[in-house]
């Protein structure tokens, strides 16, 4: 029998469940396509995607650490919100982890949407090219993401049970058909691709120049750290794991170190048969993905299971991210800085189903603006905004946990030394803000046809908007009487 909360949440996740919810959130389009895409994103990037990708890591796994440290001493539901609002600044915590949602929520939209391209992939495969076509047209292309997203939102509401059992299985089935991506990259070489190219279409790889430049190595690993954005989703589900305070920073370890290593692997295998070359021009006029790359050199069949397997890398992220932005929703409604309906728990399947709900129609929201804006970095670019902004608030919440709420912080069990972990959360503090300016910057300078096509200005607007409501809900909360300073100077219920 799970353990049922007061909150009503049950604990059911174990350490295999809360590891699956974080690869399967990092896993994906991260994977599949933004390594790819980033040639159009950031031009010129050319053969240095690979050392963008070592340096994004860095920040990554110290936010990580800092996710680790912070998970062991506060276990509970809306992780990230929970961390900061204790101990750095309510405010801060509220605003930091309504960046996280949005940008989240918006990811599963992004995600849902650039699905459609890899089952076109598989279709193209096996040479029905009308159908493909077909999956192009945009009322299709739109109405299919709408039904694998809130196909994901009615199994996140039945419990977290159904998505562990749904997630674990699936992931296995991820990896193994990741590693068929693995080995016929450096089965094959580019040689064999000129040869598959020339083949099919008839012309040769293009010759493209690049030029190292630290400003677009920097731009591209502000941009593929968003790769490494998931294992938060752990923290998020700190109100329904077993053992939580040994779990958490444990399943955050694994999922990191995991999906880091594979994704190297991965990437370095697609660059070892596709010239970079090829990818860079083709980005410019369409979606590329890494089965798409790949089926130039392999056989229909062997191009059909790679895409499979992307399919399933993709649908696993829709459930496991839809947990974690609805946690977070219902941390903010239970603390009463949010409306308190949203904090409703469903008293049969243990899942706070308005939260989930007014997730996935944010999704929504973002499925249909990638589709108007005719590109779905935006999307991504806003993602990256906001959970640098997380991020590095999450690396201040371990510098000033101890002298904010001292009884809170004697709780950490990861990294307990204080000479080693003030460092660590300091360095990770300072990457991630070099991060977030160089990321703002690529984003105000990039020219544009309009400027809502900036993620930054939207990304502003939606925090002051959620400002309002913060400064709203806790004017309430002091007008009915609340010691508002008391709900934050302790944890929420269990």
């Amino acid at each position: 029998m799970a353990q049922e909360s007061s909150t009503g949440l049950e604990r059911r996740l174990g350490l295999l469940g809360l590891a699956a919810t974080g690869i399967c959130s990092m896993l994906g389009a991260a994977i599949n396509i933004i390594p790819f895409m980033l040639q159009r994103n950031v031009p010129g990037i050319g053969p240095y995607v690979l050392p963008a990708y070592l340096f994004a890591a860095v920040p990554a796994v110290l936010a990580a650490l800092a996710y680790a440290t912070l998970s062991s001493a506060m276990p509970r539901a809306g992780g990230s919100y929970v961390f900061a609002s204790r101990g750095l600044s309510p405010y801060l915590g509220f605003v930091a982890s309504f960046s996280q949602w949005f940008g989240l929520s918006v990811a599963i939209g992004v995600v849902s949407y650039v699905m459609i391209p890899f089952i076109r992939d598989a279709v193209a495969a096996f040479g029905m090219d009308g159908l493909a076509m077909t999956l192009d047209q945009g009322p299709v292309r739109v109405g299919l993401a709408l039904a694998f997203l809130w196909t994901s939102v009615g199994i996140n509401m039945r419990g977290v049970g159904n998505v562990e059992r749904i997630l674990v299985p699936l992931m296995f089935v991820m990896f193994v058909l990741g590693g068929v991506v693995i080995v016929a990259g450096f089965l094959f070489d580019q040689a064999d691709f000129a040869a598959g190219l020339m083949a099919r279409e008839g012309v040769a790889v293009p010759e493209v120049s690049a030029e190292f430049s630290w400003s677009r190595l920097l731009a591209a690993s502000a941009i593929l750290f968003s790769s490494f954005i998931g294992f938060d989703s752990i923290a998020q589900a700190g109100g329904e794991a077993k053992n939580p305070e040994r779990a958490l920073p444990l399943a955050i370890g694994i999922a990191i170190g995991t999906v880091g290593l594979f994704y190297f692997l991965f990437t370095a295998a697609v660059y070892n048969t596709v010239p970079w070359q090829f990818v860079a021009e083709r980005a410019q006029t369409q979606d590329l993905t890494a089965p798409g790359l790949l089926g130039y050199v392999l056989e229909p069949q062997w191009t059909a299971l790679i895409v499979a397997g992307a399919a399933i890398a993709l649908i696993n992220d829709l459930p496991a991210m839809l947990l974690a932005v609805s946690r977070l929703m219902f941390a903010w409604a239970e603390d009463g800085v949010f409306p308190r309906g949203v904090a409703k728990v469903h008293p049969t399947w243990h899942t706070p189903h308005v939260a989930i709900v007014l997730s996935g129609l944010m999704a929504t929201a973002s499925i249909l603006g990638s589709h108007f804006a005719g590109d779905f970095f935006l999307g991504v670019d806003i993602l990256v905004t906001s959970m640098l902004v997380n991020f590095g608030v999450m690396c201040l919440t371990v510098l000033s946990l101890p002298s904010r709420n001292p009884e809170i912080a004697s709780r950490m069990t990861v990294v307990r030394n204080r000479a080693i972990q003030a460092p660590l959360a300091l360095a990770g503090a300072v990457l991630l803000a070099v991060f977030l300016g160089v990321h703002l910057w690529k984003d105000l300078t990039a020219e544009m046809s309009a400027w809502y096509f900036h993620s930054t200005p939207l990304w502003i607007a939606v925090m002051a908007g959620a400002s309002v409501v913060y400064f709203r809900e806790v004017a309430k909360l002091k007008a009915d009487g609340v010691d508002v300073k008391a709900i934050f100077a302790e944890l929420p219920p269990e």
